[in-house]
Formats: C-alpha cells, structure tokens, sequence
C-alpha cells in the first residue's frame, strides 16, 4: 500500500513538472519573440512579418506581448494558489513589492539609455531629462499594472465570477472606444485624449501611422484595462491546467475554449476592429484564443508525446524571462550607443553597426540583413539565459 502512494505521488509529481514545463516553453517563446522583433539591424528596412501592423489588422509580430501577457495570468495563478486565493498582510505586501520594483525596472532601463546617450551629447542634460523626458508607461510598468489588478481580482472574487468580469470589462472598453472614436488614429482618439490629459505629451510614446506622428501610447492608461481582461483570461487557463488531471483532457478543455475565443473574435472584428496599439476587446480574444490553441499543442508535444528536445532552446528564456527580457532592453541601448570612433563617412561606429555591417555582406536583401541582425541578438541573449539554466539560477522580479 505505501508502494502504490509512493508511485501515484511521483507519477502526479511528474505531471506537474511537465505542464509546467509547456507553460515555460510558451513563456520562452515569447519572450525570444518579443527581442527578436524589438531588435531588427534596421527599421528602414524591416523584415515584414517582423513589423506590426500600422493601425488595424494583426501580424506574426502583434502576438507576442499578448502571448506573454497571457502567460502571466496562467502564472499568477499558479503564484496566488500557493497563497489559497486568500488576501493576507504578507500577499499584499508581495503584490505591492513586485509592482513597485517592476516599475523601477522600466524607469531604470530609460535612465540608463537617457545617461549613456548623454555621454556622447555635450549638450543633453541627464538631470534635466531625468523626469522632464520620462515616459512613465511603458512594458514593464504595463506588466506592473496587470499584475496588481488582475491579482486583486483573483483574491477578492471566486473564481466562478472572473469570466463574468472579463467579459464585463471587455463590453464596457469596447463601447469606451466606439464612443469616443478609439478606432481611429486621430487627436479625437480617447486613449490619447486621456494619456496626454493624465500624463503629458512629454511623457508618452508617440505611434506613427498614415505618415503622421500621434501622441498615443501603445501601454497607455485607458488600453491597460483590456490587458487586466487578457491576463484573467490566461488567469482561468492556469485553473484548467490545476484542476483537470488527465492531460488529454486539458488539451481538449484548453483548445475548445481557446477556438470559441479565437472565432468570437474574428467575428466580431467587423464591428470591433482587432487593433494592438489600442489593445481593443476582439484583439484580446483573437490572441488569447490563438495562445490558447497554441499551449494545448505545447502539452500535447511535451506532455502526451514527450517530444522536448526541440524546446531546450526557449526553456532557457522561459525560466528566466524578465531577466531575459531586461537584459535584450539593456544591451540594445548599448550596442546602439557605445562608440568606437566614426567611419569614412561620419557616422559612429557601433556594436550594432559593426554586426549589422557584418549581416549585410551576408546577403544582398537589406530586409534579409535586418533580419539577420535580430536573430544574433536573440543569440546573444540566449547565452546568458542558458548559463543561467545549466546551473538553475532562477532570478525572479
């Protein structure tokens, strides 16, 4: 008798570790995604599928931060569980702690390009520019956000509630945005009408579309409130992978529901249209259903065939992923703004341009170079992260 518990305690322990295992590689993938597409040689000459999309419409590259986002909620409620969806002076204070310190974490990164970039310009001013030039959203402090809320909710409501709230939440932004011309790219647009209300134009991301230059920013105000929606979403997906045991039937569970968000979506962006930069309600339900599918093929893979050899490359990105993340940000700034010296023709020479330089004599296609350029750095990134694995040092924000 202690024989067969023993075997259906390490037989359970097994299972464990492999979903656990497809929500890493899911994690990976995005976040290798998310510094492949953030680092191309050059944006004057972007690989196509690796731009996103210029106001309306969806590309390869418009996925991964959603997918991300996504793979948060399923975290979070792997995180929250261990806390019995209980709120408690210690869940608070972690909750406070890991918003703060991710926001630092966003500012830091633009203090750090603000100070590098002022070495080399006698006239900029690191101080003045410090707070006066600050953007104050950004990715990180988006995750900040989500996090904070979409973990509130998680506690203060059972979670047979939450798809009422999701579904609440993405009704009330879609009718937001339909009434106060959220579609459009235009000054009348009540995301940048509020962001620039709240936070001033001198601290916003400006989008550039139709060959116009807007103050809208992409992680603004107004459109991190789907994003609360989307990570509750990947939130009720984590419960899925908790309460069903059998893997088969999670796949089935995980997949049907993920195919109904993906067909709900593409119908109802006829009315809604399916918008990154304003994050809008059919856009969440298109990329939780795509990542949903996508992570009911990950268990299939990995957990029913066992085949994981081909994801050893993203587990290095998946067990470390704001580590990862935060290190492709910092290197960027760097390799595009440490100079060593100026060519014939004026121009500094950077690590950048000496390894894009490198890529264009490669091929002749400057798309291709582009391209090339964004693979290395994804390379380079995942040397670091990989050390990091082999020797299981798991650095958590």
């Amino acid at each position: 008798m202690a024989k067969e518990k023993t075997k259906v305690k390490a037989i359970a322990k097994t299972n464990n570790s492999k979903r656990l295992l497809a929500v890493d590689i899911l994690r990976g993938i995005t976040i290798a995604g998310m510094l492949l597409v953030n680092n191309p040689g050059t944006w004057s000459h972007l690989y196509t599928p690796l731009g996103h999309a210029e106001w309306i419409g969806l590309t390869p590259t418009d996925l991964v931060f959603p997918f991300f986002m996504f793979v948060m909620g399923v975290s979070m409620y792997f995180s929250l569980r261990k806390f019995n969806f209980s709120m408690s002076g210690s869940l608070m204070l972690k909750i406070v702690r890991r918003t703060v310190v991710l926001f630092l974490v966003g500012w830091v990164i633009q203090w750090f390009g603000m100070w590098l970039r002022g070495l080399y310009n006698p006239e900029a001013s690191f101080w003045a520019d410090m707070f006066g030039h600050l953007r104050i959203l950004g990715v990180f402090q988006r995750l900040a956000l989500v996090y904070f809320f979409g973990s509130l909710i998680a506690v203060l409501f059972r979670a047979k509630f939450i798809p009422w709230i999701i579904a609440l939440i993405l009704v009330a932004y879609a009718i937001i945005l339909g009434l106060g011309h959220g579609y459009d790219f235009s000054l009348d647009n009540i995301i940048s009408r509020i962001d620039l209300a709240v936070l001033g134009e001198d601290h916003m991301y400006h989008e550039h579309a139709f060959g116009e230059r807007l103050a809208l920013d992409p992680e603004g105000i107004l459109s991190t409130l789907p994003c609360i929606a989307h990570a509750l979403i990947g939130f009720m997906m984590g419960k899925c992978l908790i309460d069903i045991r059998d893997n088969r039937e999670r796949i089935v569970q995980i997949a049907v529901w993920g195919s109904v968000m993906l067909l709900v979506g593409w119908l109802l962006q006829y009315g809604i249209p399916c918008c990154k930069k304003a994050w809008t309600s059919t856009y969440v339900l298109i990329t939780c259903g795509m990542a949903s599918c996508i992570l009911a093929m990950l268990i299939y893979a990995i957990d029913v065939k066992g085949h994981n050899r081909w994801c050893r490359f993203f587990q290095s990105f998946g067990v470390n992923p704001l580590f990862c993340y935060l290190l492709g940000s910092i290197l960027a700034i760097i390799f595009g703004t440490v100079r060593f010296g100026m060519d014939a023709e004026g121009s500094p020479v950077t690590l950048h341009s000496l390894i894009y330089d490198g890529c264009q004599a490669v091929t002749t296609s400057p798309e291709a170079a582009s391209a090339l350029y964004a693979v290395l750095f994804v390379l380079i990134c995942w040397v670091p992260g990989y050390f990091l694995f082999k020797k299981k040092i798991y650095i958590k924000i």
